[in-house]
C-alpha cells in the first residue's frame, strides 16, 4: 500500500502527474486545485510531497494512485466517496473547488454550489448533503467561512482577527469549534464593518446583552 510519495514531476498531464520517486515512476491522479498546487511547489521548489489514496477494486483491477497535497484533503476525500453516487475516479475531478468551500456548502445544505462542481448535479448533490451534512464542519477554515460572510475581500489582518477570537471562544470559553465559527459567521453577518477582535467579541456578545 502506498501512502505517500515524495519526489521531482517529470511530465505533466491535464488530469495529474508522472512522479519521479528514487528511481520510479508514479502516474498520480490529481484534482485541479492540487495539480495547480503541486505545479507552483514544483516550480520554486522542486519538489513536491503528495499524500496518496490507493484505489483498486475487482472493477478496478489496475491500481491508481489519487494525491493530495494534505492528509486533511486526503481524508476529506474519503469521506466524500462514502457518499454512494461518488466514486474516487468521479471525485477526483469533481473536487474543483477547495475542500473548505465544499465542506462549507455541504453544512449549509447549499445544493446550488454543490451541483456547479464538475460531474455533479442536482440530484447527487442532495445525496451528498443527505450523507455528509453534520460530518464536516472541521474541514471548513475560517477563510472560506468568512469570505462568505463579508461583502469586502478578505485580508491577512481579518483572518487573524477570526483565528484570535475563534481561539479564545473554544480554549478559554468551552465553545465547541463548530458553535465558534457560527457565532464568528453571525457576527460579520450583522457587520460586515469588524475590523478589530476587540469589535468581533463585542458583535457576537451584543445579543446576550
Amino acid at each position: 500500500m502506498i501512502g505517500y510519495l515524495e519526489g521531482r514531476i517529470i511530465q505533466h498531464e491535464s488530469d495529474g502527474i508522472l512522479l519521479l520517486a528514487g528511481s520510479i515512476g508514479y502516474e498520480i491522479l490529481l484534482n485541479p486545485i492540487t495539480l495547480a498546487q503541486v505545479t507552483k511547489d514544483s516550480s520554486e521548489e522542486g519538489v513536491v510531497s503528495l499524500y496518496i489514496y490507493y484505489h483498486v477494486t475487482e472493477r478496478q483491477p489496475k491500481p491508481v494512485l489519487i494525491g493530495f497535497g494534505t492528509p486533511e484533503d486526503k481524508a476529506f476525500f474519503q469521506l466524500f466517496i462514502s457518499v454512494s453516487a461518488v466514486g474516487p475516479m468521479k471525485a477526483v475531478k469533481a473536487l474543483t473547488r477547495p475542500v473548505g468551500e465544499i465542506a462549507r456548502a455541504i453544512e449549509e445544505k447549499d445544493v446550488s454550489f454543490l451541483a456547479q462542481l464538475s460531474g455533479i448535479g442536482k440530484r447527487t448533490a442532495e445525496k451528498i448533503i443527505a450523507t455528509l451534512n453534520g460530518k464536516v464542519s472541521g474541514f471548513i477554515d475560517s477563510a472560506a467561512q468568512i469570505s462568505q460572510t463579508s461583502p469586502r475581500p478578505l485580508d491577512k489582518s481579518l483572518e487573524e482577527i477570526s483565528q484570535q477570537v475563534e481561539d479564545v471562544l473554544v480554549d478559554q470559553l468551552g465553545h465547541s469549534l463548530a458553535s465558534a465559527r457560527r457565532l464568528i459567521k453571525e457576527a460579520f453577518d450583522r457587520n460586515p464593518a469588524i475590523e478589530t477582535a476587540e469589535s468581533l467579541f463585542d458583535e457576537i456578545y451584543q445579543e446576550g446583552r
